[in-house]
This record gives C-alpha cells, sequence and structure tokens, in this order.
C-alpha cells in the first residue's frame, strides 16, 4: 500500500469516536460544540454504519451529559427541514414511547387542552419497539388529526388546535437512527434528544422520561437550550401520561428556575396490564358511554400537569379544578 493511499488517511468522523472510546482514563464527554459538529455529520450521511454504531453505544455506556443533548439539538434543528415561517404551538408534546400496559389516555387530554385555546404540537416516531401502540396509530384510528409534513401541520393547527407529525416528515435521518434500536438492543441518546427538540419553539416543553435519573438531564438540557418553560414527568411506559396510582413528581423549569411539585395518587392499588393498548376504550369513556375511573383519573391528571406547565397564575388545587371543568364540558362528538 502506498504512502498517500486513501486508506491510510483517518476519517473525519474517527475524532469522535477516539474521544468517546479511548478508555477509562483517556475518554471524555463532548463539548456542547464537538457534539453539534458530530452530530452533523450523522444527519448529512457523513460516516460510516461501523462508526455510528460505536458511536452510539459508547454515549450509551458513558450516559449522555446535558451539554451533549444541547449540541444535538442543536444539530438537528440546524438539519431538518424547516416548519413555515410564523408557525407557532403553544405546548410541544413528544411523543415516541408507544404504550404497552395501558391505554393511550393522553390523547383524550390533548384534547381538553385543545378545547381550552391552547395550540398543542405532538411529534413523534413509531415502530422502533415491538408490541406497543403509538400515537400516529392511536390517533388515526381516533380520526384525530396527523400531518404528513409542515403545511399540513400547519392547516391542522389552525383547524382543530393540535396536531400530530411524524418524525420522518421533517427530521429523516433521525427516525432512521431511531430505528436501529432493533438492531443494537438497547437505547441510544437520539431516545433522549428527540424529547427537547421541540421544532416550533414552543414556549412551553413536556417531557415524559422512564429512568428517573434522566430528569436531571432533561431539565439542564431544556437550560442551556434556553427553552422559557418546560415539564419533566415519569411517564406510564415513557409517554406523557400521569399514573393515577403513584405519586408523581413534576419537574417544572420556568424562566431559569426550577421547582418540584407533586401530584398525589388518586388510586391506591396499581391497575393491571391491558391485554393489549387500543383506542375503543377511550372513544367510549369520551362518549359517556362507559365509566373508566382509571383511564378518567389518568385523563385529568395528565391534564392537571400540563395545566400546571402552561399556567404560572395556576396551584395545584386549581389546576385540577380546571381539568375537572374541561372534561365536564367536553365535546362528545369530538372523537370520531
Amino acid at each position: 500500500m502506498s504512502a498517500d493511499s486513501p486508506d491510510t488517511f483517518e476519517h473525519p468522523f474517527a475524532p469522535f469516536v477516539r474521544i468517546l472510546g479511548k478508555g477509562k482514563t483517556g475518554s471524555r464527554s463532548f463539548s456542547r460544540q464537538e457534539a453539534e459538529q458530530s452530530m452533523g455529520m450523522i444527519l448529512r450521511g457523513e460516516v460510516q454504519d461501523v462508526q455510528l454504531g460505536a458511536f452510539l453505544m459508547l454515549l450509551r455506556v458513558k450516559e449522555e451529559t446535558p451539554e451533549e443533548i444541547a449540541g444535538f439539538v442543536d444539530a438537528c434543528r440546524d438539519q431538518m427541514v424547516e416548519p413555515p415561517t410564523g408557525l407557532t404551538a403553544d405546548l410541544d408534546w413528544p411523543s415516541y414511547a408507544g404504550k404497552r400496559h395501558q391505554h393511550p389516555w393522553y390523547l383524550l387530554s390533548i384534547l381538553l387542552l385543545s378545547s381550552a385555546g391552547y395550540r398543542v404540537f405532538l411529534h413523534g416516531s413509531a415502530g422502533h419497539t415491538p408490541g406497543r401502540l403509538y400515537t400516529e396509530q392511536a390517533m388515526l384510528s381516533l380520526g384525530l388529526p396527523v400531518a404528513d409534513g409542515w403545511r399540513t401541520a400547519a392547516a391542522q393547527l389552525d383547524d382543530r388546535g393540535f396536531c400530530y407529525l411524524p418524525l420522518e416528515a421533517f427530521c429523516p435521518r433521525l427516525h432512521d437512527i431511531l430505528q436501529l434500536r432493533s438492531l443494537l438492543g438497547l437505547r441510544s441518546p437520539v431516545n433522549t434528544l428527540t424529547r427537547l427538540l421541540n421544532p416550533l419553539q414552543a414556549n412551553c416543553s413536556i417531557q415524559s422520561i422512564f429512568h428517573p435519573a434522566y430528569a436531571a438531564i432533561h431539565q439542564q438540557g431544556d437550560q442551556l437550550l434556553g427553552q422559557p418553560a418546560a415539564l419533566v414527568l415519569k411517564g406510564e411506559s415513557g409517554e406523557i401520561e400521569v399514573k393515577p396510582h403513584a405519586d408523581v413528581r413534576l419537574n417544572i423549569l420556568r424562566d431559569g428556575a426550577s421547582h418540584e411539585v407533586t401530584l398525589n395518587r388518586s388510586q391506591s392499588e396499581r391497575p393491571d396490564a391491558v391485554d393489549q393498548p387500543g383506542v375503543e376504550p377511550l372513544r367510549a369513556l369520551w362518549r359517556g358511554v362507559t365509566v373508566n375511573r382509571y383511564g378518567e383519573d389518568a385523563v385529568l391528571s395528565t391534564t392537571t400537569a400540563a395545566l400546571l406547565l402552561l399556567r404560572a397564575d395556576l396551584n395545584t388545587l386549581g389546576a385540577m379544578q380546571l381539568a375537572r371543568e374541561l372534561w365536564e364540558q367536553r365535546d362528545r362528538h369530538a372523537v370520531a
């Protein structure tokens, strides 16, 4: 092999892998700028598959820092398909986990919030974990607005006050990386950064975590990104849904200051898991055809949490009362 053979030149992405993988004493975390540069290369398709796999799993073992997550989000916002100028939302609602043990009751909370005049933008990615019901499928089954691009999303937000846009429609490369979970067998930092994307730069962002330790990473990431108001909670199956049988801590960030609110459980016993998550129970509860105490409590508690974020002037009791009023005044024909 000659000295000037291309194989003797180091790949431009190799230094980023080396930073993460140089052993216990030699490796380190990325700066925010390095994180942005590395993710930018990934999104532009400038890395080899073997490099991407090594990168994701080295980060998984190390665990991502708030600075890294902020840098990754910077790169994604720079590379994603830009929304139309002036398109806004009041609440950013990332939905990437899917439901496994319970029905997706949080969708009814979104209906209540939109009925109160809030514009709610949902985004997510389906199918990366088998056996789960994802938001896109559930919303389509209920006749709720699912967009195929920014233009449709804008029309749906204006018409209904909420909509869901798949990650694939505005950041397809990031969507593809999420689908690697079945090959790698583990979540990656992409599962965290998607929840902080906030593509429309909504003033309020609500995020769910599965592991409590990630609450601080999310909140510090929000601070670095200059998010005006954010709420992080441990939701059911990783989705934004308060568990009625648990005391749920709401980590609220507002104007750079954080505080914690606890929503006390409304039910004493853990419910049995459903055989298969579905939307028929949501339709029946919304229309008043059946009574489902777990479902109603989940809807009201989740709505209460969102209202505490959206309304700085509300205390817990006031948010609970408003959620109940919205429920009692709901349009029972809003669900197909």
